[in-house]
């Protein structure tokens, strides 16, 4: 690494300039990355709803599906607009009553059935397709034109539509989330560090990894907006501390040697202490991974590559910027006001063993909120009450009961008979609106121009007929689900293979699938960072220490929401915890590491604790602060939930790991010394205070 670092230094124009030019092709490889924006496609292929989804796009051109609802028209106006529709690039076909009776007929000859569904006071609905699935870029561009021309007192209800709301709200609030970050970052910086440009020469290095994340993301085809909208804030407050342990090593070096040889052996040992910290949060992100539901893998991919590329930026980028600006950091100087603290480490050793005791007495009733906090999986109930989507949706529930549409393939080979038994089956159930199928339109009393052959080419396709199932129940609740088990056991009674697709079928899915992962997560990211631990400090007792003290803040996070009353979006409960941990770790690390290092010089076991405190505690609050401000931040400003949730987290998170650092870890370090000192290789030998210590 000494040639390396030397070689860094002298060919850090060289290795600028080649930054710099790379920021071209990453900027063109962000505006080539798709975005996701329907959640719910992240479900596991393998699950029943995403098999039926597939066979609906594939055989019945229902990959996606909304529902226009189109106020104050008269039929002649109607048709007209679903005419229009029709010519929209994406738009598969707008279905209406006149695709199998005409409008002159009265609609008073249509089935009851037909007519509740399609008509409601002033209002009628209209079933749009489209030819890709729900966020397709050539959907959501249909939308936005459906949106445009039907904007007078018409609206588009369902996922698609939703979708596109959230990418516009998405492309909108992005930049503003970014600029929020970078500047309140900036302003911890500022309090934390006396050179008052080294926190903009700390953003002018991160761009280079963030471009270069974003940039990268186009080999993995797309991102969900999810990893979007928090991508630059995560790697900000995640990656910034490795800037800060840089400056600090080269001012140090600084005293001692010429500014090249300073950076140099700066760069030598920074290395080892950032890859080793940066190791622990990438294993968290990793973790994310092996999630059935892929959202885990798309954020945990995307986020470890961030921290690769800022590890690498800070060593190889960085010390060519701190170098060209080094007289103006030096220059400009001002007192800072995030100082050591003293007081606090004091306390901590005159109390360790009274702040273990209160460590055990909330730990308990917070374990017990955070096994009892309330978790929504409806995506829609996490969203802005004005997008037009939403107030489309609403109005498919208020005018025509359609809360929830299932979708029910069954064998073509099931007889008329046997069809409308089972429907009536399913009538009867309750919170069952109506149910829709091909024997609906056939049978006396119907108009003679009525087509039921048009009508069949809807309703049966692929060797399975369709049956639409609307009820009252909204997707994600306890009673939509009981329905869902139910109407599966009169349909598996008719046809054994039998499925059912739709938002509902695919939201209980996503709850099966986020209970499993939730499990296998969590304990995989503590058993990844445990043997991390493990293997830095050769200690069984450490990863013990250190992975329970972070535990302790992630189970005081989560558990705020059960005593608050507040209910978590499905996503924050999974990968909270492993970000938390993975993320905030390395403050433990350092201060472990500085603990450490004073007892090889042979300080007492309530000095050294007493003095890793005081010299780490700058650079854990400065990086924890830093998290804390990205964050809290953008939940200001975030406008869905689901973002506003999981910043928030993230930063209360940040804070109580910070503060769970500075009083819980050394109280458990004195306190656990003799166990460490067993089960820890090399691990100097303690200097006791007095007898019995």
């Amino acid at each position: 690494m000494d040639k390396m670092s030397k070689w860094i230094v002298k060919y850090r124009n060289m290795i600028l300039a080649v930054a710099i030019v790379l920021l071209i092709p990453s900027a063109i490889g962000y505006f080539n990355t798709n975005i996701n924006y329907d959640l719910l496609s992240y479900l596991p292929s393998t699950s029943e709803s995403m098999k039926t989804q597939k066979i609906l796009g594939d055989d019945f051109n229902l990959s996606s599906v909304d529902f226009l609802v189109v106020n104050n028209k008269s039929d002649q106006e109607a048709a007209k607009i679903k005419e229009e529709i029709n010519k929209i690039d994406g738009v598969e076909k707008c279905i209406w009553r006149d695709d199998v009776l005409d409008i002159s007929v009265p609609k008073q000859a249509i089935p009851e059935s037909i007519q509740d569904m399609l008509y409601s006071g002033d209002s009628t609905m209209m079933i749009v397709t489209f030819k890709e699935p729900t966020s397709s870029m050539r959907t959501m561009n249909a939308i936005s034109k459906i949106k445009k021309y039907t904007k007078d007192d018409c609206y588009l209800g369902g996922m698609s539509a939703i979708s596109e709301d959230t990418k516009d709200q998405t492309e909108h609030d992005t930049p503003i989330y970014a600029g929020i970050a970078v500047v309140l970052c900036m302003i911890v910086l500022f309090l934390g560090l006396e050179s008052t440009i080294a926190p903009v020469v700390f953003m002018l290095g991160m761009i280079f990894p963030i471009v270069y994340n974003f940039g990268t993301n186009v080999f993995l085809g797309e991102i969900s907006y999810i990893t979007k909208a928090l991508a630059v804030v995560l790697q900000l407050a995640v990656t910034l501390d490795y800037s800060i342990f840089l400056l600090h090593r080269y001012q140090e070096e600084k005293q001692k040697l010429p500014n090249e040889e300073a950076m140099a052996k700066a760069i030598k040992a920074t290395f080892t202490s950032i890859t080793s910290s940066s190791i622990t949060t990438i294993a968290g992100f990793v973790a994310l991974c092996v999630m059935q539901l892929t959202l885990g893998r798309d954020i945990g991919i995307v986020m470890a590559k961030g921290v690769v590329l800022g590890v690498l930026s800070t060593i190889f980028i960085l010390p060519s910027l701190l170098m060209f600006f080094d007289k103006t950091i030096e220059k400009y100087k001002h007192k800072t006001i995030l100082n050591e603290l003293h007081r606090v480490p004091r306390f901590v050793i005159r109390h360790y063993k009274k702040i273990l005791v209160a460590f055990v007495l909330i730990f308990i009733p917070f374990g017990y909120g955070q096994a009892h906090t309330n978790i929504y999986y409806d995506l829609i109930s996490g969203m802005p009450g004005d997008f037009a989507s939403i107030i489309g949706t609403n109005q498919l529930k208020d005018k025509f009961d359609m809360t929830t549409t299932h979708f029910v393939l069954v064998d073509d080979k099931l007889t008329t008979n046997e069809i409308q038994n089972m429907c009536s089956e399913i009538k009867d159930l309750k919170g069952v609106h109506n149910v829709l199928a091909y024997e609906e339109f056939v049978g006396p009393g119907l108009a003679s121009n009525f087509t039921p052959s048009v009508v069949k080419d809807i309703f049966q396709n692929g060797g399975k007929k369709l049956i639409v199932v609307n009820s009252d129940y909204k997707a994600a609740t306890d009673e939509l689900n009981t329905q869902l088990d139910k109407m599966d056991t009169i349909i598996h009674k008719y046809d054994k293979k039998g499925m059912i697709g739709g938002e509902g079928s695919m939201t209980r899915d996503l709850i099966t699938t986020t209970n499993t992962d939730f499990a296998m997560v969590n304990v995989l990211s503590v058993i990844m960072i445990f043997i991390i631990v493990a293997l830095t400090f050769k200690s069984f007792a450490l990863p013990v220490i250190l992975v329970l003290t972070i535990e302790f803040a992630i189970t005081i996070n989560m558990g705020i929401p059960f005593f608050t009353g507040t209910t978590l979006p499905f996503i924050a409960s999974m990968v909270i915890g492993t970000i938390q941990l993975g993320a905030t770790v390395d403050y433990a690390i350092l201060m472990t590491t500085r603990f450490k290092e004073e007892l090889s010089h042979g300080k007492k076991i309530k000095e050294a604790a007493l003095i890793a405190m005081e010299k780490s505690s700058v650079s854990i609050m400065t990086s924890g602060f830093s998290f804390f401000a990205a964050c809290i931040g953008v939940s200001f400003v975030a406008k869905m939930d689901l973002i506003k949730s999981l910043v928030i987290l993230l930063a209360r998170g940040a804070l109580i790991s910070v503060v769970s650092i500075l009083l819980v870890l050394p109280s458990l370090l004195i306190f656990c010394h003799k166990f460490i000192e067993k089960t820890t290789k090399n691990w100097p030998e303690s200097n006791m205070e007095a007898k019995g210590e």
